[in-house]
């Protein structure tokens, strides 16, 4: 029992105390926040969150834990609860500490005040207080959504990296630190350097999204977000950092942000033990304007990203995450970041894993995604009428033109008819108009790599919904194909019509099926084939995604699965189509983040086995969680489904599709035949 005279000496160190940020220095010791993350957002908030210090005494324990601003982790009095067991079991596995390894917690001291109360992995002990022991502070931060953020000082925390002093925060999840410049704001059509601005960031909020087609955002958005479980001390070994997955949003190279809530990386962090990093890049004409004037090549947000990795490379060990054990990871035009990163020389050696979901190529619209225009070609396409049409067509040389557009607000230059969204080989971010899969080109030959895509994603790129006087003929031809091919298709007898009673229905059906498969499936698919053929990567994986949640919709009410009496918000066991962006939800673990409902008994289950894939990748480049991992974990549903389903197997097995969905397989080659008559066989990059 504390004396009076303690106690207020007690209040008066702590009033002192909360007056300072913590940081990982000040505690003299590092900070792993501990989460049993079952991904269920119902019951968020009746998991306890801890956060694991250095041994130390039991007074210096709670000295420690006062600093941030919590008490000893409490245990419910004698209740040892499957939280702390696995917990304790993961922290076993990681560190190679003994499971009788004791632990300072909350709780009742015995009489005896040599002793103090203890926990180690099979049960609730004590142990002298002098002893020296790790700790296990509570984290009462309170589980918010995404921008929601508690911002209270009390949770607030301090990271030091180079000349940098970074103040975030935590929630129940992780460590955040949002909004962090990267790159100083470049002027326009210029390649943008690593930060050198002031020294004291404030990364509480996102920082603001890139400029882009439709108005919103800014010109100064070369920010990224970091969610972090782990912060070292300053003599932490690297060995005890965490993979880090580097984050590439989508949205047709003119839309889209870091800070978008699907991404938020607090459940792939906790649930995964990986540091998330989410970053913003230029795009439409202010990232992507090429000219013929030997000056403005073009690739300005493909040069951010790269800077982004730079940052990465010499600041995430001070967050928490191995540089050597980074994996990009992307969708949509964040894939075609990725596949374009994977040939980009500047990239090379800045990540070890990539994960490709989504990326377009083929016919139509998606051809410049996977085969770049040269700076000539894209002048021609896009780049003289857009400049005409912003107003700068009366330059009278090349040289005028461009002083000319850097006057023009970024608001007209972005939506713009013939806005520049087109990567293009300039000659040092790329050197060629493909993906050197062949082997004959340069490429990210250390890299392990998933390939994969959603088996509707054509739903999106297949035009308008028909009519009724649609013909089929007629719709095919509306995805952007030649005429003779669409002929080709339909005498081909591989692409039949459904009859399901709706013939408009019928109609876009096979439109889908023919956009999924030249606008994805297939080059993906041959992409994974020449890779492993040519022994390009360290290892290959594909997967079909077979359980879509939303996505991108510009045809409303074609991406969810029809409601039925048992299922208000739909029944996925039913016929509907896998929508391009579908499965970012699951990627991410934030059914929760948004409170979307679970519309079966399915949902949850596949949202763990999916971050568990994604997360096991990033560890150890095998989309295979290990067996040691769940167990220690207490990730019961995904070993239980993995020993009925089998294992992902790479492309150089007899079985190279990994068909996720509940339940999961392996497959051969999909749509061959069919990809054939399209012109995208599976040798189509060995020419």
């Amino acid at each position: 029992m504390l004396s009076k005279n303690s106690r207020a000496l007690s209040l008066c160190v702590v009033s002192i105390v909360r007056a300072a940020t913590p940081s990982t220095t000040a505690l003299g010791s590092d900070l792993w926040l501990l989460f049993q993350n079952d991904l269920d957002w119902h019951t968020t908030g009746e998991h306890d969150s801890s956060l694991l210090l250095g041994p130390q005494t039991h007074s210096g324990a709670l000295t420690a834990c006062t600093k941030l601003n919590e008490g000893l982790a409490p245990t419910n009095g004698t209740f040892f609860h499957s939280d702390i067991a696995n917990t304790l079991a993961y922290v076993s596995l990681d560190t190679g500490a003994s499971l009788s390894q004791k632990y300072w917690v909350g709780g009742s001291s015995s009489s005896h005040s040599q002793s103090c109360p203890a926990v180690s992995a099979s049960g609730l002990s004590t142990a002298a207080c002098d002893e020296k022991l790790p700790v296990l502070c509570a984290n009462s931060a309170p589980n918010k959504v995404s921008n929601q953020t508690d911002l209270s000082p009390t949770w607030q925390v301090k990271v030091n990296s180079g000349a940098l002093s970074v103040t975030g925060t935590r929630d129940h999840l992780s460590f955040r630190f949002l909004g962090i410049p990267y790159a100083n704001e470049p002027a326009r059509w210029t390649y943008s350097s690593l930060y050198t601005g002031s020294s004291t960031i404030s990364a509480l909020n996102f920082g603001s999204p890139c400029a882009q087609v439709g108005g919103s955002g800014a010109e100064n958005c070369l920010f990224l977000n970091i969610f972090t479980p782990f912060l070292p001390g300053s003599s932490t070994p690297s060995n005890k950092l965490k993979p880090v997955m580097f984050w590439i949003h989508g949205g047709a190279f003119t839309g889209g942000e870091g800070s978008d809530a699907v991404y938020d990386g607090g459940n792939l962090a906790s649930r995964g033990d990986v540091v998330v990093v989410t970053i913003n890049y230029r795009l439409g004409a202010l990232g992507f304007l090429a000219l013929d004037n030997g000056v403005t090549n073009g690739n300005f947000g493909l040069g951010d990203q790269v800077t982004a990795l730079k940052w990465v490379q010499e600041h995430i060990a001070s967050f928490g995450g191995d540089p050597s054990r980074v994996t990009i990871f992307g969708q949509s035009a964040g894939a075609g970041s990725v596949r374009l990163l994977l040939g980009s020389p500047p990239a090379f050696g800045m990540f070890a894993g990539a994960i490709a979901q989504s990326n377009l190529a083929g016919f139509a619209y998606a051809s410049t995604y996977s085969e770049y225009f040269t700076i000539e070609q894209e002048v021609a396409v896009a780049a003289s009428k857009f400049v005409a049409e912003v107003g700068c067509g009366n330059s009278t040389t090349a040289e005028t033109v461009l002083p000319c557009l850097r006057k023009v607000q970024w608001q007209t230059l972005q939506n713009a008819a013939d806005a520049p969204r087109y990567p293009v080989v300039d000659g040092t971010f790329i050197k060629r108009d493909r993906l050197s899969v062949d082997g004959k080109g340069p490429v990210a030959s250390n890299a392990h790599v998933i390939f994969g895509w959603m088996a509707g994603d054509g739903a999106d790129f297949a035009g308008s919904f028909p009519s009724s006087t649609t013909t089929q003929s007629l719709s095919i031809e509306g995805i952007g194909i030649a005429e003779n091919l669409t002929a080709a298709v339909l005498n081909s007898g591989l692409f039949p019509r459904p009859s399901t009673g709706n013939a408009t229905l019928d109609t876009f059906n096979v439109t889908t099926r023919v956009a999924t498969d030249g606008e994805f499936r297939c080059l993906d698919q041959a992409t994974a084939h020449s890779a492993v053929q040519n022994k390009v990567f360290q290892s290959t994986w594909t997967y079909q995604f077979e359980r879509s949640y939303g996505g991108f919709e510009p045809i409303p009410g074609i991406c969810d699965p029809p409601a039925t009496p048992t299922h208000l918000f739909g029944d996925p066991s039913l016929p509907y189509f896998q929508c391009h962006s579908g499965e970012l939800n699951f990627n991410f673990g934030t059914l929760g983040q948004a409170q979307l409902p679970f519309r079966d008994e399915f949902d949850l289950p596949f949202e763990q086995v999916t971050v568990d894939a994604w997360t096991a990748f990033a560890r150890t480049f095998n989309p295979n969680p290990s067996a040691a991992f769940l167990t220690a974990r207490g990730y019961s549903g995904t070993a239980a489904a993995l020993r009925e389903w089998g294992l992902w197997e790479n492309v150089a097995s007899t079985k190279p599709v990994r068909v996720l969905s509940w339940p999961s397989r392996n497959s051969d080659w999909l749509e061959q035949e069919q990809c054939d008559v399209l012109g995208f066989p599976l040798d189509f990059y060995e020419d």
